[in-house]
Protein backbone atom coordinates (compact mmCIF):
# COMPACT_ATOMS: atom_id res chain seq x y z
CA UNK A 1 0.00 0.00 0.00
CA UNK A 2 1.21 3.52 -0.66
CA UNK A 3 0.65 6.34 2.05
CA UNK A 4 0.82 9.73 2.00
CA UNK A 5 1.81 11.43 5.03
CA UNK A 6 0.45 15.30 4.63
CA UNK A 7 3.40 17.01 6.87
CA UNK A 8 1.89 20.30 6.21
CA UNK A 9 0.81 23.46 8.83
CA UNK A 10 -3.04 23.75 9.85
CA UNK A 11 -2.91 26.87 11.57
CA UNK A 12 -5.10 27.35 15.20
CA UNK A 13 -8.54 28.34 14.04
CA UNK A 14 -8.00 28.72 10.47
CA UNK A 15 -10.75 26.45 9.76
CA UNK A 16 -11.61 27.51 6.06
CA UNK A 17 -7.89 27.72 5.04
CA UNK A 18 -7.24 24.32 6.60
CA UNK A 19 -10.07 22.49 4.88
CA UNK A 20 -9.21 23.90 1.56
CA UNK A 21 -5.41 22.40 2.03
CA UNK A 22 -6.55 19.66 3.09
CA UNK A 23 -8.92 18.85 0.76
CA UNK A 24 -6.12 20.05 -1.96
CA UNK A 25 -3.36 17.79 -0.39
CA UNK A 26 -5.89 15.06 -1.00
CA UNK A 27 -6.15 15.24 -4.13
CA UNK A 28 -2.81 15.47 -4.80
CA UNK A 29 -1.80 12.54 -3.24
CA UNK A 30 -4.35 10.07 -4.45
CA UNK A 31 -3.74 11.97 -8.33
CA UNK A 32 0.19 12.71 -7.77
CA UNK A 33 0.97 9.86 -5.71
CA UNK A 34 -1.32 6.89 -6.46
CA UNK A 35 -1.95 6.77 -3.01
CA UNK A 36 -4.52 4.94 -1.40
CA UNK A 37 -4.50 6.58 2.22
CA UNK A 38 -3.23 10.16 3.00
CA UNK A 39 -2.59 11.17 6.73
CA UNK A 40 -2.98 14.32 8.02
CA UNK A 41 -1.15 15.32 12.10
CA UNK A 42 -3.48 15.57 15.15
CA UNK A 43 -6.70 18.28 14.97
CA UNK A 44 -5.86 18.97 11.27
CA UNK A 45 -8.77 20.87 10.53
CA UNK A 46 -8.71 22.89 13.79
CA UNK A 47 -5.03 23.29 14.32
CA UNK A 48 -3.19 22.27 17.61
CA UNK A 49 -3.85 23.15 20.44
CA UNK A 50 -7.11 25.24 19.87
CA UNK A 51 -7.81 25.97 23.66
CA UNK A 52 -11.23 27.49 24.61
CA UNK A 53 -12.09 27.49 21.26
CA UNK A 54 -13.20 23.81 22.03
CA UNK A 55 -15.39 25.29 24.42
CA UNK A 56 -17.50 27.29 21.64
CA UNK A 57 -20.52 25.38 19.98
CA UNK A 58 -20.27 27.69 17.16
CA UNK A 59 -16.28 26.64 16.68
CA UNK A 60 -17.31 22.86 16.93
CA UNK A 61 -20.30 23.27 14.46
CA UNK A 62 -18.34 24.75 11.47
CA UNK A 63 -15.45 21.83 12.27
CA UNK A 64 -18.63 19.20 11.57
CA UNK A 65 -19.75 21.53 8.47
CA UNK A 66 -15.58 21.00 7.02
CA UNK A 67 -15.97 17.26 7.77
CA UNK A 68 -18.18 17.24 5.45
CA UNK A 69 -17.04 18.91 2.86
CA UNK A 70 -13.72 17.03 3.82
CA UNK A 71 -15.49 13.91 2.99
CA UNK A 72 -17.26 14.78 -0.48
CA UNK A 73 -13.96 14.97 -2.07
CA UNK A 74 -13.01 11.73 -0.64
CA UNK A 75 -13.51 9.74 -4.00
CA UNK A 76 -10.42 6.84 -4.22
CA UNK A 77 -8.66 7.25 -1.38
CA UNK A 78 -8.95 7.50 2.33
CA UNK A 79 -8.19 10.25 4.48
CA UNK A 80 -7.54 10.06 8.21
CA UNK A 81 -8.03 13.52 9.28
CA UNK A 82 -7.75 15.18 13.13
CA UNK A 83 -10.46 16.84 14.11
CA UNK A 84 -12.49 17.17 17.29
CA UNK A 85 -15.93 15.60 17.69
CA UNK A 86 -19.05 16.11 19.40
CA UNK A 87 -19.35 12.79 20.31
CA UNK A 88 -20.90 9.93 23.01
CA UNK A 89 -21.54 13.01 25.70
CA UNK A 90 -18.37 15.01 25.13
CA UNK A 91 -15.68 16.56 22.69
CA UNK A 92 -13.77 14.00 21.72
CA UNK A 93 -10.03 14.04 19.89
CA UNK A 94 -10.80 12.05 17.11
CA UNK A 95 -8.82 11.27 13.91
CA UNK A 96 -11.79 10.56 11.45
CA UNK A 97 -11.10 8.21 8.36
CA UNK A 98 -12.96 9.52 5.30
CA UNK A 99 -13.86 7.61 2.29
CA UNK A 100 -16.43 7.45 -0.28
CA UNK A 101 -18.21 10.57 0.76
CA UNK A 102 -18.76 9.88 4.20
CA UNK A 103 -16.92 9.02 7.73
CA UNK A 104 -15.98 5.09 7.61
CA UNK A 105 -13.95 5.15 11.06
CA UNK A 106 -13.03 7.25 14.17
CA UNK A 107 -10.53 7.29 16.47
CA UNK A 108 -10.64 8.71 20.20
CA UNK A 109 -7.20 9.61 21.79
CA UNK A 110 -6.98 7.38 24.91
CA UNK A 111 -4.10 9.39 26.62
CA UNK A 112 -4.93 12.85 27.19
CA UNK A 113 -1.82 14.73 28.33
CA UNK A 114 -2.16 17.72 30.98
CA UNK A 115 1.59 18.38 31.22
CA UNK A 116 4.50 20.44 30.10
CA UNK A 117 2.54 22.79 27.34
CA UNK A 118 -0.28 20.18 27.01
CA UNK A 119 -4.15 20.26 28.31
CA UNK A 120 -6.20 18.17 26.82
CA UNK A 121 -8.00 16.79 29.71
CA UNK A 122 -9.70 20.35 29.73
CA UNK A 123 -11.15 20.18 26.85
CA UNK A 124 -11.47 16.39 25.71
CA UNK A 125 -13.03 13.17 26.62
CA UNK A 126 -10.45 10.10 26.74
CA UNK A 127 -11.54 7.02 24.62
CA UNK A 128 -11.34 3.97 25.95
CA UNK A 129 -11.41 1.29 22.70
CA UNK A 130 -8.69 0.54 20.18
CA UNK A 131 -9.53 1.78 15.92
CA UNK A 132 -9.23 -0.60 12.96
CA UNK A 133 -9.31 0.76 9.85
CA UNK A 134 -9.17 -0.94 6.85
CA UNK A 135 -8.03 0.26 3.69
CA UNK A 136 -7.81 -2.32 0.37
CA UNK A 137 -8.24 -5.24 2.82
CA UNK A 138 -5.18 -4.03 5.02
CA UNK A 139 -6.06 -3.69 8.93
CA UNK A 140 -4.49 -0.33 10.60
CA UNK A 141 -4.91 0.65 14.27
CA UNK A 142 -4.72 4.17 14.28
CA UNK A 143 -3.15 6.12 17.47
CA UNK A 144 -3.07 9.75 18.41
CA UNK A 145 -0.13 11.49 20.05
CA UNK A 146 0.40 10.72 23.35
CA UNK A 147 -1.18 6.93 22.84
CA UNK A 148 2.22 5.96 21.20
CA UNK A 149 4.24 6.95 24.83
CA UNK A 150 1.88 4.22 26.66
CA UNK A 151 1.93 0.56 26.13
CA UNK A 152 -1.66 -0.48 25.98
CA UNK A 153 -3.26 1.64 22.89
CA UNK A 154 -0.65 0.03 20.61
CA UNK A 155 -0.83 -3.51 22.13
CA UNK A 156 -4.79 -3.50 22.00
CA UNK A 157 -4.54 -2.39 18.78
CA UNK A 158 -2.00 -5.28 17.57
CA UNK A 159 -4.14 -7.42 19.53
CA UNK A 160 -7.27 -6.93 17.11
CA UNK A 161 -5.59 -7.60 14.39
CA UNK A 162 -3.69 -4.35 13.30
CA UNK A 163 -1.34 -5.30 10.65
CA UNK A 164 0.38 -1.32 10.86
CA UNK A 165 0.06 1.26 13.39
CA UNK A 166 -0.49 4.74 12.14
CA UNK A 167 -0.17 7.42 14.69
CA UNK A 168 -1.38 10.77 13.73
CA UNK A 169 0.63 13.79 15.74
CA UNK A 170 1.22 17.20 16.86
CA UNK A 171 3.96 16.79 19.02
CA UNK A 172 5.91 20.17 19.48
CA UNK A 173 9.89 20.38 19.38
CA UNK A 174 12.68 20.57 22.20
CA UNK A 175 15.75 19.79 21.53
CA UNK A 176 16.30 16.05 21.37
CA UNK A 177 12.94 15.45 21.30
CA UNK A 178 12.95 13.80 17.71
CA UNK A 179 15.53 10.79 19.24
CA UNK A 180 12.84 10.59 21.97
CA UNK A 181 10.16 10.19 20.08
CA UNK A 182 11.43 6.88 17.29
CA UNK A 183 12.76 5.69 20.75
CA UNK A 184 9.10 5.32 22.27
CA UNK A 185 8.19 4.16 18.39
CA UNK A 186 10.59 1.68 18.55
CA UNK A 187 9.02 0.56 22.08
CA UNK A 188 6.14 -0.15 20.75
CA UNK A 189 7.34 -1.95 17.29
CA UNK A 190 9.12 -4.02 19.58
CA UNK A 191 6.14 -5.39 21.94
CA UNK A 192 3.88 -5.24 19.21
CA UNK A 193 5.94 -6.48 16.16
CA UNK A 194 3.90 -4.60 14.02
CA UNK A 195 5.31 -1.65 12.38
CA UNK A 196 4.46 1.73 12.64
CA UNK A 197 3.40 5.07 11.12
CA UNK A 198 3.91 8.36 12.73
CA UNK A 199 2.85 11.77 10.99
CA UNK A 200 3.80 14.66 12.53
CA UNK A 201 2.56 18.32 12.60
CA UNK A 202 5.15 21.50 11.06
CA UNK A 203 5.10 25.31 11.99
CA UNK A 204 4.66 27.56 14.68
CA UNK A 205 1.79 28.24 16.95
CA UNK A 206 2.29 30.98 19.29
CA UNK A 207 5.08 29.52 22.01
CA UNK A 208 5.42 26.00 20.38
CA UNK A 209 6.67 25.01 17.23
CA UNK A 210 5.82 21.25 15.56
CA UNK A 211 8.96 20.31 13.81
CA UNK A 212 7.50 17.37 11.81
CA UNK A 213 10.33 14.91 11.22
CA UNK A 214 7.58 12.17 10.49
CA UNK A 215 9.22 8.54 10.59
CA UNK A 216 8.21 5.22 9.68
CA UNK A 217 9.53 2.13 12.14
CA UNK A 218 9.63 -1.19 9.99
CA UNK A 219 9.06 -4.66 11.95
CA UNK A 220 12.86 -5.18 12.88
CA UNK A 221 12.87 -1.63 14.90
CA UNK A 222 14.87 0.22 12.40
CA UNK A 223 13.86 3.76 11.52
CA UNK A 224 12.83 2.81 7.80
CA UNK A 225 11.75 6.30 6.66
CA UNK A 226 11.98 9.85 7.97
CA UNK A 227 10.42 12.90 6.44
CA UNK A 228 12.93 16.39 6.98
CA UNK A 229 12.69 18.35 9.67
CA UNK A 230 10.75 21.62 9.89
CA UNK A 231 10.03 21.12 6.01
CA UNK A 232 6.30 21.34 5.01
CA UNK A 233 5.42 18.64 2.64
CA UNK A 234 3.47 15.33 0.91
CA UNK A 235 5.55 12.14 1.38
CA UNK A 236 4.80 8.71 -0.04
CA UNK A 237 5.66 5.80 1.84
CA UNK A 238 5.30 2.24 0.35
CA UNK A 239 4.42 -0.07 3.03
CA UNK A 240 4.36 -3.86 2.67
CA UNK A 241 4.26 -6.28 5.01
CA UNK A 242 6.82 -5.62 8.07
CA UNK A 243 8.84 -2.84 5.71
CA UNK A 244 8.25 0.66 5.03
CA UNK A 245 10.19 2.42 2.25
CA UNK A 246 10.08 6.30 1.75
CA UNK A 247 12.02 9.87 2.45
CA UNK A 248 14.86 9.01 4.96
CA UNK A 249 16.46 12.53 5.99
CA UNK A 250 19.02 12.24 8.84
CA UNK A 251 18.32 12.96 12.01
CA UNK A 252 20.11 16.10 13.00
CA UNK A 253 21.24 16.93 16.54
CA UNK A 254 23.33 20.13 17.88
CA UNK A 255 22.42 23.77 17.36
CA UNK A 256 21.41 23.41 13.67
CA UNK A 257 17.79 22.33 14.81
CA UNK A 258 17.27 24.27 17.13
CA UNK A 259 18.40 27.37 14.86
CA UNK A 260 15.98 26.03 12.38
CA UNK A 261 13.14 25.73 14.71
CA UNK A 262 13.78 29.29 16.42
CA UNK A 263 13.61 30.66 12.95
CA UNK A 264 10.61 28.78 11.84
CA UNK A 265 8.73 29.70 14.97
CA UNK A 266 9.43 33.43 14.40
CA UNK A 267 8.51 33.34 10.32
CA UNK A 268 4.84 31.69 11.50
CA UNK A 269 4.30 34.06 14.40
CA UNK A 270 4.97 37.38 12.38
CA UNK A 271 3.01 36.06 9.72
CA UNK A 272 0.17 34.19 11.22
CA UNK A 273 -0.32 37.92 13.57
CA UNK A 274 -0.75 39.91 10.07
CA UNK A 275 2.63 41.27 9.96
CA UNK A 276 4.72 41.24 7.06
CA UNK A 277 8.57 43.19 8.80
CA UNK A 278 9.73 43.35 12.33
CA UNK A 279 11.78 46.28 13.96
CA UNK A 280 14.14 45.48 17.01
CA UNK A 281 16.63 47.56 18.61
CA UNK A 282 20.02 46.51 18.11
CA UNK A 283 22.99 47.19 20.47
CA UNK A 284 25.98 45.85 19.66
CA UNK A 285 25.60 42.67 21.70
CA UNK A 286 25.04 39.61 20.97
CA UNK A 287 21.24 38.66 21.90
CA UNK A 288 20.47 41.62 19.31
CA UNK A 289 22.53 40.59 16.65
CA UNK A 290 21.49 37.20 17.18
CA UNK A 291 17.75 38.18 16.99
CA UNK A 292 18.69 40.33 13.89
CA UNK A 293 19.71 37.17 12.27
CA UNK A 294 17.32 35.29 13.49
CA UNK A 295 14.51 37.53 11.80
CA UNK A 296 17.01 38.18 8.56
CA UNK A 297 16.39 34.55 8.14
CA UNK A 298 13.23 33.95 8.63
CA UNK A 299 11.36 36.97 6.86
CA UNK A 300 13.82 38.25 5.10
CA UNK A 301 16.52 41.32 5.45
CA UNK A 302 14.11 43.55 3.57
CA UNK A 303 11.53 42.98 6.10
CA UNK A 304 13.86 43.52 9.08
CA UNK A 305 14.43 47.44 10.78
CA UNK A 306 17.32 47.41 13.23
CA UNK A 307 17.37 50.70 15.43
CA UNK A 308 20.68 52.06 17.49
CA UNK A 309 19.38 54.25 20.42
CA UNK A 310 22.86 55.54 22.06
CA UNK A 311 23.29 57.33 25.30
CA UNK A 312 25.98 58.79 27.62
CA UNK A 313 27.26 54.96 28.28
CA UNK A 314 27.19 53.56 24.37
CA UNK A 315 31.03 52.76 23.52
CA UNK A 316 32.12 53.62 20.35
CA UNK A 317 32.50 49.82 19.70
CA UNK A 318 28.91 49.26 20.54
CA UNK A 319 28.03 51.53 17.81
CA UNK A 320 30.55 50.37 14.99
CA UNK A 321 29.66 46.55 16.09
CA UNK A 322 25.56 47.20 15.67
CA UNK A 323 26.36 49.19 12.44
CA UNK A 324 28.64 46.09 11.28
CA UNK A 325 25.93 43.45 12.11
CA UNK A 326 23.14 45.30 10.13
CA UNK A 327 25.43 45.68 7.27
CA UNK A 328 26.57 42.14 7.32
CA UNK A 329 22.64 40.99 7.45
CA UNK A 330 21.85 43.85 4.65
CA UNK A 331 19.09 45.21 7.06
CA UNK A 332 18.12 48.38 7.40
CA UNK A 333 19.57 50.64 10.25
CA UNK A 334 19.18 53.65 11.73
CA UNK A 335 20.32 55.54 14.21
CA UNK A 336 18.15 57.62 17.50
CA UNK A 337 20.14 59.33 19.72
CA UNK A 338 18.56 59.05 23.26
CA UNK A 339 20.27 60.98 25.54
CA UNK A 340 18.26 64.31 25.23
CA UNK A 341 15.16 62.32 25.89
CA UNK A 342 17.62 60.97 29.02
CA UNK A 343 18.05 64.33 30.36
CA UNK A 344 14.63 65.39 30.09
CA UNK A 345 13.56 62.33 32.29
CA UNK A 346 16.24 63.23 35.45
CA UNK A 347 14.88 66.73 35.21
CA UNK A 348 11.71 66.15 35.08
CA UNK A 349 11.88 63.74 38.02
CA UNK A 350 15.14 65.61 40.22
CA UNK A 351 12.73 67.26 42.01
CA UNK A 352 11.14 63.96 44.01
CA UNK A 353 14.44 61.97 43.55
CA UNK A 354 16.31 64.60 45.19
CA UNK A 355 19.58 63.94 46.76
CA UNK A 356 18.87 60.50 46.37
CA UNK A 357 21.80 58.29 44.48
CA UNK A 358 21.36 56.88 41.30
CA UNK A 359 21.08 53.35 40.72
CA UNK A 360 18.50 50.80 38.64
CA UNK A 361 16.47 53.52 38.15
CA UNK A 362 18.53 55.33 36.26
CA UNK A 363 19.33 52.54 34.33
CA UNK A 364 15.47 51.59 33.56
CA UNK A 365 14.77 54.45 32.35
CA UNK A 366 17.19 54.48 29.71
CA UNK A 367 16.03 51.22 28.57
CA UNK A 368 12.32 52.00 28.92
CA UNK A 369 12.97 54.86 26.66
CA UNK A 370 14.40 52.91 24.24
CA UNK A 371 11.76 50.14 24.39
CA UNK A 372 9.14 53.45 23.66
CA UNK A 373 10.82 54.39 20.74
CA UNK A 374 10.72 51.11 19.15
CA UNK A 375 7.03 50.58 20.06
CA UNK A 376 6.39 53.89 18.16
CA UNK A 377 8.21 52.90 15.66
CA UNK A 378 6.43 49.44 15.67
CA UNK A 379 3.07 51.66 15.46
CA UNK A 380 3.36 53.73 13.13
CA UNK A 381 5.38 51.69 10.17
CA UNK A 382 3.41 48.50 10.93
CA UNK A 383 5.60 45.96 12.02
CA UNK A 384 6.11 44.04 15.33
CA UNK A 385 8.48 44.77 17.58
CA UNK A 386 11.21 41.26 18.33
CA UNK A 387 12.63 41.67 22.22
CA UNK A 388 15.92 40.04 22.00
CA UNK A 389 16.20 38.86 25.91
CA UNK A 390 17.39 34.89 26.36
CA UNK A 391 16.56 33.04 29.16
CA UNK A 392 19.19 33.30 31.58
CA UNK A 393 18.40 36.79 31.42
CA UNK A 394 14.74 36.59 31.96
CA UNK A 395 15.50 33.28 35.13
CA UNK A 396 16.67 36.38 37.42
CA UNK A 397 15.19 39.10 36.02
CA UNK A 398 18.04 40.95 34.60
CA UNK A 399 15.66 42.69 32.22
CA UNK A 400 13.43 45.91 32.40
CA UNK A 401 10.23 45.48 32.39
CA UNK A 402 8.64 47.84 29.61
CA UNK A 403 12.69 48.58 28.21
CA UNK A 404 14.13 45.72 26.61
CA UNK A 405 11.46 43.00 27.52
CA UNK A 406 8.78 45.63 25.14
CA UNK A 407 7.88 43.33 21.91
CA UNK A 408 5.40 41.15 20.57
CA UNK A 409 7.70 37.92 20.10
CA UNK A 410 10.76 37.37 21.60
CA UNK A 411 12.71 34.35 19.52
CA UNK A 412 15.19 33.82 22.41
CA UNK A 413 13.03 33.38 25.49
CA UNK A 414 14.00 29.70 25.51
CA UNK A 415 18.08 29.86 24.87
CA UNK A 416 20.37 30.15 27.72
CA UNK A 417 22.89 32.82 27.12
CA UNK A 418 26.12 30.07 26.32
CA UNK A 419 23.25 28.81 23.62
CA UNK A 420 22.95 32.20 22.46
CA UNK A 421 26.84 31.92 21.55
CA UNK A 422 26.49 28.41 20.26
CA UNK A 423 23.95 29.22 17.69
CA UNK A 424 25.80 32.60 16.67
CA UNK A 425 28.30 30.42 15.92
CA UNK A 426 26.44 27.44 13.80
CA UNK A 427 24.75 30.06 11.83
CA UNK A 428 28.08 31.94 11.40
CA UNK A 429 28.70 28.54 9.95
CA UNK A 430 26.28 29.06 7.19
CA UNK A 431 27.42 32.72 6.19
CA UNK A 432 28.25 35.57 7.52
CA UNK A 433 25.54 36.85 10.04
CA UNK A 434 27.45 37.61 14.17
CA UNK A 435 30.30 39.67 13.54
CA UNK A 436 33.02 38.09 15.36
CA UNK A 437 33.91 41.18 17.30
CA UNK A 438 30.06 40.93 18.70
CA UNK A 439 31.12 37.30 19.87
CA UNK A 440 34.26 38.09 21.47
CA UNK A 441 33.33 41.02 23.50
CA UNK A 442 32.28 40.84 27.30
CA UNK A 443 28.95 41.31 27.93
CA UNK A 444 27.48 44.31 29.15
CA UNK A 445 23.98 46.17 29.53
CA UNK A 446 25.38 49.79 29.26
CA UNK A 447 23.33 51.47 31.66
CA UNK A 448 26.10 52.75 33.72
CA UNK A 449 30.31 53.34 33.12
CA UNK A 450 32.09 50.43 32.84
CA UNK A 451 29.16 47.97 33.24
CA UNK A 452 29.58 44.19 33.00
CA UNK A 453 27.36 41.44 33.51
CA UNK A 454 29.26 39.62 35.45
CA UNK A 455 29.16 42.74 37.95
CA UNK A 456 25.50 41.63 38.87
CA UNK A 457 25.57 37.95 37.98
CA UNK A 458 27.70 34.75 38.28
CA UNK A 459 29.82 34.00 34.54
CA UNK A 460 26.99 33.17 32.39
CA UNK A 461 28.53 29.11 31.93
CA UNK A 462 27.91 28.96 35.96
CA UNK A 463 24.63 30.28 35.65
CA UNK A 464 23.23 28.77 33.16
CA UNK A 465 24.69 25.70 34.55
CA UNK A 466 22.40 26.08 37.52
CA UNK A 467 19.07 27.37 35.98
CA UNK A 468 19.53 23.70 33.77
CA UNK A 469 19.53 21.95 36.96
CA UNK A 470 16.88 23.68 38.84
CA UNK A 471 14.74 24.39 35.94
CA UNK A 472 14.53 21.15 33.37
CA UNK A 473 15.60 18.81 36.38
CA UNK A 474 13.79 20.45 39.06
CA UNK A 475 16.47 19.75 41.61
CA UNK A 476 16.73 21.05 44.70
CA UNK A 477 19.48 23.34 45.97
CA UNK A 478 21.06 20.83 47.82
CA UNK A 479 21.12 18.85 45.03
CA UNK A 480 22.79 21.17 42.33
CA UNK A 481 26.20 21.07 41.70
CA UNK A 482 27.73 24.70 40.64
CA UNK A 483 31.41 24.36 40.20
CA UNK A 484 32.67 27.92 41.59
CA UNK A 485 29.68 29.48 42.66
CA UNK A 486 29.58 29.92 46.73
CA UNK A 487 26.83 28.73 48.24
CA UNK A 488 25.20 32.04 49.62
CA UNK A 489 25.30 33.14 45.99
CA UNK A 490 23.50 30.05 44.65
CA UNK A 491 20.84 31.05 46.81
CA UNK A 492 20.91 34.39 45.66
CA UNK A 493 20.47 32.60 42.34
CA UNK A 494 17.28 30.77 43.20
CA UNK A 495 15.14 33.65 45.27
CA UNK A 496 16.33 36.10 41.94
CA UNK A 497 14.16 32.96 39.92
CA UNK A 498 10.83 33.11 42.55
CA UNK A 499 11.30 37.03 42.70
CA UNK A 500 10.70 37.70 39.03
CA UNK A 501 7.76 35.33 38.11
CA UNK A 502 5.81 38.91 37.39
CA UNK A 503 8.34 39.74 34.96
CA UNK A 504 7.72 36.86 33.18
CA UNK A 505 4.07 36.99 33.11
CA UNK A 506 4.38 39.97 30.97
CA UNK A 507 7.19 39.24 28.47
CA UNK A 508 6.32 38.82 25.44
CA UNK A 509 5.58 35.02 24.15
CA UNK A 510 8.83 33.15 22.55
CA UNK A 511 9.29 29.59 21.17
CA UNK A 512 10.00 26.55 23.22
CA UNK A 513 13.34 24.79 22.10
CA UNK A 514 14.60 23.29 25.56
CA UNK A 515 12.13 20.49 28.24
CA UNK A 516 11.07 23.44 30.44
CA UNK A 517 10.33 26.88 28.84
CA UNK A 518 9.06 29.92 30.53
CA UNK A 519 5.18 30.18 30.44
CA UNK A 520 2.70 27.53 29.66
CA UNK A 521 5.23 25.05 30.01
CA UNK A 522 6.05 25.83 33.57
CA UNK A 523 3.09 27.76 35.71
CA UNK A 524 4.53 29.31 39.00
CA UNK A 525 2.65 31.41 41.63
CA UNK A 526 3.73 35.51 41.44
CA UNK A 527 2.62 35.37 44.94
CA UNK A 528 4.15 32.74 47.10
CA UNK A 529 6.37 32.55 50.14
CA UNK A 530 8.25 29.96 48.81
CA UNK A 531 11.94 31.06 47.54
CA UNK A 532 13.15 27.74 47.10
CA UNK A 533 15.65 27.64 49.50
CA UNK A 534 13.24 26.04 52.87
CA UNK A 535 14.16 22.61 54.39
CA UNK A 536 17.54 22.85 52.60
CA UNK A 537 20.42 21.19 53.96
CA UNK A 538 22.82 24.20 52.78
Amino acid sequence: MRIAIAQLPFPVGAIDANTRRIIDTIRRARDELGAELVVFPELAVTGYPPDDLLLRGDFLGAVERALAEIAAACTGITALVGAPLRRHGGVRNAAVALADGGEVAAAYKRCLPSYSVFDDNRHFVAGSEPCLLEVGGRRLGVTICEDIWAAEPAAEAAAAGAELLVSVNASPFHAGKPAEREAAAAARVAETGVPLLYANLVGGHDEVVYDGGSFGVAADGATAVRAPALTDGLYAVDWQGGTLDGPRAECAEGPGPVYRAVVRATADYVHGNGFSGVVLGLSGGVDSALTAAVASDALGSDQVLAVMMPTRYTADRSLADARATAETLGVAYRTIPVESLFDAYEQALAPLFGDRQADATEENIQARIRGNCLMALSNKLGLMLLAPGNKSELAVGYATLYGDMCGGFAPLKDVYKTDVYRLAEYRNSLGPAVPEAVMEREPTAELRADQRDQDTLPPYPVLDAVLRQYLEAEAAEAEIHAEGLEEAELSRVIRLLYRNEYKRRQAAPGVKVTRRAFGRDRRYPITSDWSGCQGCSR
